[in-house]
This record gives C-alpha cells, structure tokens and sequence, in this order.
C-alpha cells in the first residue's frame, strides 16, 4: 500500500472513529434518563419521599412520586441520596487560576497568553461543579477571558458550571492598579461620558452583565471609600437596561452602596454598615445583596499564602463581623439575598460555605437554600429554567446525602452526584 494510501486510510478510520463515538455520544444523550432519590426537594418547598425524575435530553420532563420509568431510559439509583436544583454562585472570578506551585503565589504569577489562563481554569471550574454549583456569574476578568470560558462551556468544549460574565469591570483610574483585580486598563473610566462607553464596549464585546467597583477594597483592602458618582453609576445603570442586561456595583462601604443602590444597581456586592434607609430602599426596590462574608474569611485563613502585610489578618476580621453585622440586618429588613463566594485562585472548592454565613444571621436552612437557588436564578433573569426541580427546567441536579432542611452542612460538605443540564458531571458515590 502506498504511504498516500496509508495516509488516507488512518485519517478515514479516524474520522469513523470520531463520528461513530459521536454518534454514541448523542445516542447516550437522547436516551431519557429515570433518577431515583430518598428525597426530593420540591417547589413549594416539601421534601417528597421516594421521587423520581425523569429527564430527556438537557430538561427535566417529569417529577414525582411513583412515576413510570420510560421504556429504555437509563435508571440511575440514587435512593440514599436528597435531589436539590443545581446551585447558583453569583459572583465569581473563575479565570483567577494559582496551581500552588512552591515558592509562588497567587498574585505577582508569571504573565500567561489568554489562551492558557483559559484552559488552566479548568481546575476551577472542576472544582466549583465538586461543590454542586452548577451555574456561575462571573464578575471581572481579563482580556475577556471570562468570555472565552463561558462559550467553551456552552459548546460543551469544556466541562464547566454555566456561565453568565461581565468582561471588564468597570474602574476609576486611580483605583485601576490594584493588582489581581479585574479591572485592569481595559475596564478604566473617569466621567459619565467615559463610564458610557465603556459600559457599551463591555455589551458590544458580548458581556451578559455590568460590573462596577463604585469603591476600593479587594484581597487584603478592606477600606471603602466610593470611587464612581452617583451620576456615573447612573450612565452605567443607564446603559447596561437599555441593552437589556443588568448591572453588579461593588461597593464596600455604605457611602458607595447607597449610590449604588439609588443609580439602579441591580444587586450589590460586599458592602457593609449599611443605614436603614438604604436597607429599605433595597428592599422596595428589589435589590439583591450578595455580601460575600466567607470571601474576607478565606483571605484570613490564606495570608500567608498571599503575602499580605501584617495586620492583615485582624483587619479582614474585623470586616468579617461588620460583614456578618450587615447581613443580620438585612435578613430582618427583608433585603433579597443571593449566595456568592467571590472565588478567587484556591477559593474555588470552597463556593459555598457562604451558605453557612446566611443561617448564623437568622436564616432558616430553606432560606439560604433558595438564596443559592430561586433567587439567584431571578437575578439572571433565568427563573423559569433554573433554580428549581420542575418539568420543563434545565436538569441541573444535585444529590446531597442528608437532610437539607435542618442542616445547611449538608449542602455545604455532603454533595455526592452533580448533573448539569442532563449530564453526570460528577459522582463520588
């Protein structure tokens, strides 16, 4: 046989090959599947025993008890187990990638090309599905990596939480140089005309959200002092509805929040200390707080490991309990609150232990559970397909081993089974 032939030969058996386990792929995919729970967290908040879900292709088709096991789905067993809806993170920094590597650390690393910082996130985006989490809203990041990972993601090049992203977050000039924040050059905008085109250049590139950092404060800063005016807050609110989307302002101190609060933002991140008529405010207008209390822990517990300057460690816990203080607060105004973990670099594995946070200030179990769930879904407009175990969603589902109900631990530490959008992503069974 000639080498031509040869050539050809393998290049052909190699595309049968490739289509054949397409073809298996897609059969698999088709096959409807029958997943059998202990337990099964159901809309109006029951737990209904011995459930069974009935999923074709990415949907959910039926749930319930007793139901009739289609002819040919693949029955997956999972009768110890609780079934709760695919968790929401809502604010993330998933291209924030650290391999540990002795004598490194997680900021100052080495510049990469874009393409590899993509693909080492991976590790994170592994880690964050490990935790049940499902689906993310990522808050800033570089060269629009954050967009490359999101449509990896969704082409299903890439194994990974759902993503919806806002490119560069938008920064003052002088608030520009924090390093490791996202919000380098490219996010920068001083004045209202500034903030406009900025905010559309992020919609143009196909940012699904706004960010804002309306104050400092990141890592080891826990200071807050505003950085954007109302006004401009405002431009970037403006911009962000025209097109549809919404917009995030991060805002650590009161003063920012409140801004924030009254420009539009849709939810606002981190702040504490605040007045009550910003809490009311927050809750007429259905603003949605993500305060990220277990965030400022993880940096307490990691300063070495980043370098931070001494005194750090006692000024994050000092925040910490304003944070937590805030929180309280905001529980008994009846403020809307979402779960976000602000993971960043070894955070991810960790997205949510911020549920824990929520029931020490005055949570019920069910309450931070649908903190990670139902709100977080109406804050990505996407409260008819995530959220919640229903005909019709996505099936993103996730097998908790433990009552849900009476212990936020379980969510926390006893995830067991992941599947997002009818696929097993993972199983420690």
């Amino acid at each position: 046989m000639s080498p031509w032939k040869t050539r050809t030969t393998r290049r052909n058996v190699a595309l049968l090959s490739a289509l054949t386990w397409t073809l298996a792929a897609t059969t698999a995919l088709a096959a409807p599947k029958a997943i059998r729970f202990r337990k099964l967290l159901a809309p109006d908040g029951r737990l209904v025993s011995n459930a069974t879900i009935i999923v074709e292709g990415d949907r959910i088709q039926a749930v319930g008890a007793g139901l009739t096991v289609p002819a040919g789905a693949e029955v997956i067993d999972l009768a110890g187990l609780t079934a709760i809806p695919g968790l929401i993170d809502v604010h993330t920094h998933m291209t924030y990638f650290w391999d540990g590597a002795p004598g490194t650390r997680p900021r100052g690393q080495a510049a990469r090309h874009p393409a590899v910082t993509v693909f080492l996130a991976q590790q994170n985006a592994r880690r964050t599905l490990e935790t049940g989490v499902t689906t993310v809203r990522d808050l800033g990041a570089a060269e629009y990596n954050d967009l490359a990972m999101r449509d990896l993601i969704r082409s299903g090049a890439m194994i990974g939480p759902r993503m919806f992203v806002s490119g560069y977050g938008l920064s003052v000039t002088r608030a520009a140089a924090r390093p490791g924040v996202g919000a380098p050059s490219g996010g920068t905008a001083d004045g209202v005309d500034e903030v406009s085109r900025v905010a559309r250049q992020q919609i143009g590139a196909g940012a699904d959200w706004i960010k804002v950092y309306g104050s400092t404060g990141s890592f080891e800063d826990v200071t807050g002092f505003q950085t954007f005016s109302l006004d401009e807050m405002k431009a970037a609110a403006f911009v962000a509805h025209a097109a549809g989307k919404k917009i995030a302002i991060h805002s650590y101190g009161p003063a920012g929040a409140r801004d924030a609060v009254h420009a539009g933002a849709d939810s606002l991140e981190h702040a504490v200390d605040l007045d009550d008529a910003t809490l009311a405010e927050m809750a007429r207008r259905g603003t949605v707080y993500v305060p990220t209390v277990d965030h400022n822990r993880y940096y307490r517990d990691n300063v070495d490991a980043y370098g931070f300057a001494p005194g750090s460690g006692e000024r994050l816990q000092s925040f910490i309990d304003r944070n937590q203080a805030t929180l309280q607060r905001a529980v008994r105004a009846g403020v809307r609150i979402a779960m976000g973990s602000d993971a960043v670099y070894s955070g991810f594995g960790q997205n949510t232990r911020e549920l824990e946070w929520f029931v020490k200030a005055g949570m019920s179990p069910a309450q931070a559970l649908a903190a990670a769930t139902t709100t977080g879904a109406a804050l990505l407009g996407m409260e008819k397909s995530l959220g919640s175990l229903q005909p019709g969603f996505l099936a993103d589902i996730v097998a908790v081993e433990g009552d849900p109900l009476t212990d936020i631990g379980v969510v926390v530490s006893k995830v067991r089974w992941v599947m997002k959008g009818g696929a097993v992503v993972v199983d420690k069974r």
